[in-house]
């Protein structure tokens, strides 16, 4: 099949090797414009357009794919997007962690006679999280099982038919990096049998369920900071949702930390209780802080302009018993 492909992060990229692997041909890629990134603040293209650069294929990055744009330069980069979908030919269009807005004259071109329509992989068991950020906000609720869904697109957010559903357990110990990176391979793998799906022309179409409607709100950096008042249990759901972004944090001796990994530990592993935040005590690699309800083990920690590393070295670096340890905790 000749596809056109739309995303931006590696987690769209795989998917795109992967359909490409098995055969297809992808005849026209879309892409954000490339951003400044790292210490140097340079220009960086994107995973997929490193990808479609490598492989010689076209790359388009509007900043919008809206044509009614009040910005003239805008207007005319989604025109000339416009014009270049109804000009090729292809047969379906794969949606992947774009991170624009599709609108509707867009998904019109899709479904024109001869074409198959617009397909997107997300990632979570719709109509579970639906929205921008489904593999964090999975941990921070702590759901037991998540999975990626193949969606026939429409205007609507996430509110397509599905086409393939494949679900997988979230570890105990599931960090959104590790979470993401096991979704990635699965997604990739979903998209491929979908579209042979397509191609064998048995391709479902199951509307989504109107109960368990949940939406995947976009991650702030506000929402870093850990409140020890909080059960141990959604800290460490919030500590291992936001690894890598935003890392969350808590200040301790008036340095802000980075919270990495963490963990719940055994009844028997401290034997103190204390005030919120308080470190109780080491363990082999981590430290025991107290929460509102429970005691939550971290594991792996950040101080400014260092390392990674584990939390107990990490506080002992610092230089004092661990009895003087309290991470600042909310009134």
């Amino acid at each position: 099949m000749k596809i056109v492909f739309a995303g931006t992060p590696e987690f769209a990229a795989q998917a795109m090797r992967a359909i490409v692997e098995a055969g297809h041909e992808i005849v026209l890629a879309l892409t954000q414009p490339d951003r400044r990134a790292g210490r140097g603040m340079h220009l960086q293209a994107s995973p997929v357009k490193e990808f479609a650069l490598e492989i010689n294929i076209p790359v388009l990055q509007p900043e919008t794919l809206k044509c009614n744009s009040v910005d003239p330069l805008r207007q005319a980069q989604a025109q000339e997007a416009y014009q270049r979908l109804s000009a090729i030919e292809f047969d379906a269009m794969v949606v992947v962690a774009y991170g624009l807005i599709l609108p509707q004259e867009i998904l019109d071109i899709a479904q024109r006679p001869g074409r198959r329509g617009s397909f997107n992989i997300h990632a979570s068991l719709l109509p579970r999280w639906r929205g921008a950020a489904p593999i964090q906000r999975a941990i921070e609720a702590g759901d037991k099982n998540t999975g990626v869904c193949i969606m026939q697109m429409d205007a609507g957010l996430d509110t397509g038919d599905i086409v393939l559903l494949r679900a997988l357990e979230i570890a105990p110990d599931e960090t959104s990096a590790t979470l993401h990176h096991r979704l990635g391979a699965l997604g990739a793998e979903s998209i491929v049998e979908a579209l042979q799906l397509l191609v064998e022309g048995r391709c479902p179409r199951v509307p989504q369920e109107s109960a368990g409607i949940t939406y995947a709100e976009k991650i702030l950096k506000s929402e870093a900071d850990i409140d020890w008042n909080l059960s141990a249990i959604q800290i460490d759901h919030r500590i291992r949702a936001f690894n890598p972004f935003p890392g969350a944090t808590s200040c301790i001796n008036d340095e802000q930390m980075k919270l990495w990994n963490s963990r719940i530990p055994s009844a028997d592993s401290y034997s103190e209780t204390g005030r919120a935040g308080e470190v109780l005590g080491f363990s082999n690699e981590g430290i025991y802080v107290q929460c509102g309800i429970g005691v939550v083990e971290v594991l792996e920690m950040q101080k400014p302009g260092g390392k990674k590393m584990p939390a107990k070295r990490c506080l002992q670096a610092l230089g004092l018993p661990e009895k003087l340890f309290r991470f600042h905790a909310k009134e």
